[in-house]
């Protein structure tokens, strides 16, 4: 059977029903998440060197995972969701076997704890990856946005927190892989939120106040809050920080762009002194024997001054590729085609989506492309500098090297 031909059915079939299924309160359970979940499932299956049905199997559990979910089943979507690829995969010519591992995998997703055999096992870990994410903190946001829509409850913070902190606390990763890569940063999202969930549990304690121990007035005595003004760390000048990126950007890149155009012209001029000296000089040496010397540190200026240009201008060779624990740990610069000319669109896209969903990410990756570009800014003038003074030096000292040497001919 032809399983990378069915694999690729199996896209086309779960994104033609994602569209179909398009609900505006679906923010977490979204097309992307499962582009993202099913990457994952690719990588770990790579990882764990599966034949080609194994490889299946996995990837195509992780496109039809949620899609039960997406036809408003909540409790117990799994099952629905091992039905609709059952139902395709009938149609498509999977055999019956095939079909049933599927849907296996896809179930035993319900009680992890549960889950036997490897692609089973790599399902249940690809569907909570998010818990050991350094993007927990906005992927759990969206979740309790995502429920309290199609639940059209509201929850608490204190209850979702909660609810968060109960699962990560009887959750444990089944594959080495998995337990190796998240289970650190899973350690520290979950004191991270039992933290928060301590101090908002304490701030919410009412703490009694004399009237003696505070400097406030009677006005604002009796008027609580009336001076206190919304403290939001997380607020940002958005719209100015973007101006900023934008301004340093531009700026860089006309700075680079004169930088090329320097270079350009010392080595066209160099190029030309070379070229006259090479056609009228060199030839007629054998009369000329004093100009020999002053010929050559001409020369050796020439060559020394397009030399150090070149190498302004001369691009560094970079690998292309990134992982996706870089994507995780937010240490790869996707703005920067260095980091992914190498890299396969849907590796690149999935890395991209990543960044647009997490704004520190994203700033992030603007601070450290407009870094490096400063870093090859320093870099390019720092050798033109060095070209400039070459050329400078060089032709003042071949200029006295050419009058001494016509000085002492002639006298």
């Amino acid at each position: 059977m032809n399983y990378s031909k069915l694999l690729k059915k199996v896209e086309e079939y779960t994104a033609a029903f994602y569209a179909q299924h398009a609900d505006e309160r679906i923010v977490f359970s979204t097309y992307a998440r499962a582009k993202e979940v099913a990457f994952i499932a690719e990588k770990i299956a790579r990882h764990y060197k599966l034949d080609d049905r194994l490889f299946f199997i996995v990837c195509a559990s992780a496109w039809f995972h949620k899609t039960g979910y997406l036809t408003g089943i909540l409790e117990a979507y799994e099952t629905k969701s091992a039905e609709i690829a059952e139902n395709f995969l009938k149609s498509s010519g999977a055999t019956e076997e095939d079909i049933n591992e599927i849907k296996k995998c896809i179930v035993s997703t319900r009680k992890p704890g549960d889950a036997t055999g490897l692609p089973a096992k790599i399902l249940c870990d690809v569907n909570t990856f998010w818990l050991g994410s350094a993007h927990f903190k906005e992927d759990q946001k969206l979740l309790r946005k995502e429920l309290e829509g199609v639940k059209n409850h509201k929850i608490g913070g204190h209850e979702w927190r909660a609810e968060i902190i109960k699962m990560m606390e009887s959750h444990h990763f089944l594959t080495d892989y998995c337990t190796t890569l998240l289970n650190k940063t899973k350690e520290e999202n979950l004191n991270r939120l039992k933290s928060k969930q301590a101090e908002k549990s304490f701030a919410a304690e009412p703490e009694p106040v004399a009237a003696d121990d505070t400097d406030e007035g009677p006005a604002e005595q009796t008027i609580p809050g009336r001076n206190k003004k919304p403290n939001n760390p997380d607020k940002k000048p958005t719209r100015g920080i973007e101006t900023m990126f934008r301004v340093t950007s531009s700026n860089s890149q006309k700075i680079s762009m004169m930088a090329d155009n320097k270079a350009h012209i010392m080595i066209s001029v160099n190029s030309i002194i070379m070229s006259a000296i090479l056609g009228l000089i060199i030839g007629k040496l054998d009369n000329y024997r004093y100009l020999i010397f002053p010929t050559i540190i001409l020369l050796l200026t020439n060559v020394a001054t397009i030399i150090y240009s070149i190498l302004a201008t001369r691009p560094k060779a970079t690998r292309g590729v990134f992982t996706p624990e870089q994507v995780e740990n937010k240490s790869v610069n996707l703005l920067f085609y260095g980091s992914f000319y190498n890299m396969e669109l849907k590796e690149y896209d999935y890395g991209m989506r990543k960044m647009m969903e997490d704004r520190y990410f994203l700033y992030g990756s603007l601070i450290k492309d407009t870094y490096w570009q400063g870093k090859v800014l320093g870099r390019k003038y720092k050798l033109l500098r060095i070209s400039y003074s070459i050329f400078m030096f060089g032709i003042a000292v071949s200029v006295i090297a050419f009058t001494i040497a016509a000085l002492i001919h002639v006298y």
